[in-house]
């Protein structure tokens, strides 16, 4: 291992490479649980985007298998990597390229932090419409590279749909890029929407544009609980209704009670206008649960402290005793499944029918393949984001079902022909 140690020094300098034993301790065991095996990679991190061509370039010389990251929010997500020799981190190429005010998008280089990005744009008056896992800590290269969004997609979309540019690194070193800078460029090949959610196994991503949106005048939450017949027929009627809510989850019985909500299965409607159309939106949602026996409250001036409470009980950094999984169920089922999960902390998106469940570490392999196989007769899926490094070993973590198996193979060779991006880590150990 000191050979490659000596190669990418000579690229990186000696900051930029740092052996295993001088690997922050946290780091360590965030790569440790991303890892197959138990070798010792080296921590790679370049500075500039040349820096991490030339880096790759050599990997690609060397044949060494690496695995790429940002600040590591994210990496023990989807399934081991298998013999990594280098983690590449882009947490230092992390520069704002360029902010179009009136154009409403920005430029970026993958390592920046999505909370220091946010920052940046408030000043503006606009925001990046994505809440990710991790938000003070993200990047925006490993919200692409997983597709981390949450309940903001009800009224913006996933990532993909706010994407608009990409720059990448090939796995033999070449820098590649597609899209642009405008909302409406439609040169060049769909790539974003390819990269997005491929867990780096198709190249390293080094900038990105993303269109923004102005910081709404006004914002209120509205929380109905109770029955999961009414809690169905209040989600029924709100998505035939002319309400516009930015945000809008189901809750389970477990979550509700976590977060004294009250009892039952709980719905989460966010509204973000002018002050007197948010009003008016949770008025009549409020209203529409009564007549359903509901209890309701709206979430003003404390309604902030409502959605961090609920990001650290769903999406906060999970611990190693924690299992947490993304599912989908097509949307008329979410309620459905949600009563299937009372032991567990589960969310679902009502627009998209998207979510995650939550679970300690004793529930074992069994109870999850059962619970994967319930969402499946709901026309969805159970993917295990973060788990146990025992338990990742014996499941299929990706569970897929589908018939794109094929063609994800072709991409892959196409785009990385000797597998060293990311080994193992996407579905059937691509």
């Amino acid at each position: 291992m000191d050979a490659i140690a000596q190669k990418l020094e000579t690229i990186v300098g000696s900051s930029g490479v740092v052996a295993w034993d001088d690997i922050e301790a946290k780091h360590r065991e965030r790569i440790q649980q991303a890892i197959a095996t138990k070798n010792y990679p080296y921590l790679i991190y370049p500075q500039t985007q040349a820096e991490l061509a030339a880096v790759v370039t050599c990997a690609c010389q060397n044949q060494w298998k690496i695995l790429c990251c940002g600040n590591m929010t994210k990496l023990d997500w989807g399934g081991l990597a298998q013999g990594v020799q280098v983690v590449i981190s882009t947490e230092r190429i992390h520069q704002l390229i360029e902010h179009a005010v009136g154009d409403l998008t920005i430029t970026a280089e993958a390592g920046i932090l999505f909370a220091d990005l946010q920052t940046r744009l408030a000043a503006a008056g606009q925001f990046l419409a994505l809440d990710p896992f991790a938000p003070q800590a993200a990047t925006l290269g490993g919200i692409v590279a997983t597709a981390d969004t949450g309940s903001l997609r009800q009224r913006y979309g996933g990532v993909r749909d706010q994407l608009l540019g990409i720059t990448f690194v090939r796995a033999d070193g070449k820098i590649a890029k597609a899209g642009g800078r405008v909302v409406k460029n439609v040169a060049g090949y769909d790539l974003m929407k390819l990269f997005t959610g491929s867990y780096g196994t198709l190249g390293i991503i080094t900038t990105v544009t993303f269109r923004v949106f102005p910081i709404p005048a006004a914002s209120s939450t509205v929380v109905l609980t109770g029955n999961a017949n009414a809690i169905a027929q209040a989600v029924k009627s709100l998505r035939a209704s002319a309400l516009t809510p930015v945000a809008s989850d189901l809750l389970s019985k477990q979550l509700v009670a976590n977060l004294a909500l009250g009892q039952g299965l709980g719905l989460v409607v966010r509204f973000q206008n002018l002050a007197a159309s948010v009003k008016q939106q949770a008025t009549s949602l409020l209203e529409l649960g009564q007549q359903l026996n509901l209890q309701g409250a709206v979430y003003t001036d404390d309604e902030t402290e409502l959605w961090q409470k609920l990001q650290q009980q769903m999406r906060s950094p999970t611990k190693s005793t924690k299992i947490t999984c993304k599912i989908g169920v097509l949307p008329i089922n979410a309620v459905t499944t949600l009563t299937q999960f009372d032991p567990h902390m589960g969310l679902i998106h009502t627009g998209s029918g998207l979510g995650l469940l939550r679970f300690d570490a004793d529930v074992d392999k069994q109870s999850i393949l059962q619970i994967r196989d319930f969402c499946h007769s709901q026309g969805g899926f159970l993917t295990v984001l973060s788990a146990p490094k025992i338990l990742k070993e014996t499941i299929d973590v990706w569970g897929y079902r589908g018939n794109a198996l094929e063609l994800m193979q072709r991409i892959k060779y196409q785009f990385d022909p000797n597998n060293l991006l990311s080994p193992s880590c996407f579905v059937e150990e691509l």
